[in-house]
């Protein structure tokens, strides 16, 4: 199984071992010793080298019992130590960045990162998730959000965000076009050289003018002047994305709307709800993923 982590710092421990770090000197130097009820994971270390062993008792009712089984999961050639204080190893996207950026390729990555906790993931592949969003404002929403929840997320697997930004600016200045452009929101904060820009949110004086918006936006125009405008659609959620992938869209206001390969949130939706849509992503694309 790919991204295996283990769930809690309780179930890891480490053992420094006087001899090399062979399968055959792990099994002879744990079978039989008293281990602690909720360790299953131990990092052996042996002067620079790392091995991972997961480890079964007969029982986990007294506090110590003996080791009766020892698989073997990483040897020193497959394992690599780092030292990063700066990431939280109970967080598994935390510790999947931290494998592809300190060691790409290592088949398990051990970190010594924060309040001096160690942890590991074996064959980190994250969930490449698509973010599709709309620049300006910037940061992108969505995506910034995205960013924040996995960075505390304990519960969510290995994910690596993969932007697909659509820019509002390239998207109003396209075309021989030359009438005044509509966005649907002064925050956007959007100048066109050689063209006006009014916003929609502003209720300006009726003119000719192409909207760049999206359904909701055609809505409140038709409640504005009575009629449609000219328009281009901006909606993040109508746009081809690679799956899985997360988007958002102001017609939803409340809840995730969950179709194959993509999740959408409500335009404005609270860090909860982002969180939410991530672990439907995440349900959808790899529904059998749980941390070890």
């Amino acid at each position: 199984m790919s991204n295996l982590v283990p769930r809690r710092y309780r179930d890891v421990s480490v053992a420094e071992l006087d001899r090399p770090l062979d399968p055959a000197s792990l099994r002879q130097h744990l079978l039989g010793r008293d281990s602690y009820r909720r360790t299953r994971y131990i990092i052996a270390r042996h002067g620079e080298q790392t091995a991972v062993v997961r480890v079964e008792r007969a029982t986990e009712e007294p506090l110590f019992s003996p080791i009766t089984a020892v698989e073997v999961l990483a040897l020193p050639h497959e394992c690599v130590l780092l030292h990063l204080p700066e990431v939280d190893t109970a967080v598994p996207s935390q510790l999947a960045a931290a494998a592809a950026r300190h060691a790409p390729g290592v088949r398990c990555v051990v970190v010594h990162g924060r309040y001096e906790h160690l942890n590991l993931i074996l064959d980190p592949r994250p969930l490449r998730i698509t973010v599709v969003e709309v620049v300006p404002p910037e940061p992108p929403k969505l995506l910034d959000q995205c960013h924040r929840v996995l960075a505390v997320a304990d519960d969510l697997p290995p994910i690596e965000l993969v932007p697909q930004l659509v820019d509002l600016r390239e998207l109003a200045a396209a075309g021989a076009d030359a009438r005044d452009r509509l966005l649907p929101c002064r925050g956007s904060g959007i100048a066109l050289e050689g063209m006006e820009v009014a916003f929609l949110d502003q209720h300006p004086a009726r003119r000719d003018w192409l909207l760049l918006g999206c359904e909701r936006s055609r809505e409140i125009h038709r409640w504005f002047y009575g009629t449609d405008a000219d328009h281009r659609d901006i909606c993040p959620r109508r746009l081809a994305a690679p799956a899985p992938a997360l988007t958002k869209c102001c017609l939803l206001e409340e809840h995730l709307e969950v179709a194959p390969g993509r999740v959408t949130v409500p335009w404005g939706a609270s860090l909860e709800l982002v969180r939410d849509g991530l672990r439907e992503v995440a349900r959808i694309a790899e529904p059998a993923w749980a941390p070890a």
